[in-house]
């Protein structure tokens, strides 16, 4: 009896499904939650980039420099139906041409000591304080603060960081927030002739 039965068990295969199922879900639900969490990530990231895009070119028309506050509350306000408890961190840089925006201050790459030419302001080289702030300053802060005037290049950045919607943070070692950058760049309404900008010059320390 015994070994009728010790035969039909080892020949039985209930419950084999519900085995592999338990290998296999914890595994396909790992790749469903990255699939969620990214196609999510890039859908915030459009719709950010979208209305970045729009209030930029919003505030590149004449009369809009009484708006600039409103133009960054719309941006807020589609991105917060989106995303519970984001920060933003709004800037706008202006600079005289397309061929300056997000572009370092220029500087003279010397020889001198033990400073080989190697594309960075070392201490000694001078550079052109564009935004006469007595400091050099790389890409994204390099320009005057503000929207500027008629013809000039503005550069309009809106980065938020909101909390991770899935918690992958504990599964993968992610970071609990997600954050994200928009960048967009348009010259002004030729409302006006372009102001001449006066600029400095200093040492890089």
């Amino acid at each position: 009896m015994i070994g009728v039965f010790t035969a039909r068990l080892r020949t039985d295969q209930t419950g084999t499904t519900m085995m592999e199922f338990a290998f296999v879900a914890p595994v396909l639900s790992l790749m469903l939650l990255g699939a969620f969490d990214f196609s999510y990530g890039q859908y915030v990231g459009s719709i950010l980039q979208g209305e970045v895009q729009k209030s930029g070119r919003d505030a590149a028309l004449e009369g809009s420099s009484a708006a600039l506050a409103s133009l960054d509350g719309r941006v807020r306000t589609r991105v917060d139906t989106l995303v519970e408890n984001a920060t933003y961190t709004i800037t706008r840089k202006n600079v005289a041409s397309f061929e300056r925006a997000g572009q370092a201050e220029p500087f003279i790459d010397a020889v001198h000591g033990s400073n080989p030419l190697d594309g960075i302001c070392n201490q000694g080289e001078s550079y052109t304080d564009e935004n006469n702030n007595g400091s050099f300053d790389l890409g994204p802060d390099a320009g005057n603060n503000g929207q500027g005037g008629a013809r000039d290049i503005t550069v309009y950045t809106v980065r938020i960081s909101y909390p991770r919607l899935f918690p992958l943070n504990g599964l993968l070692g992610l970071p609990t927030t997600v954050t994200q950058t928009a960048t967009t760049v348009l010259r002004n309404q030729p409302f006006g002739q372009q102001a001449t900008r006066a600029l400095g010059t200093g040492n890089c320390t």
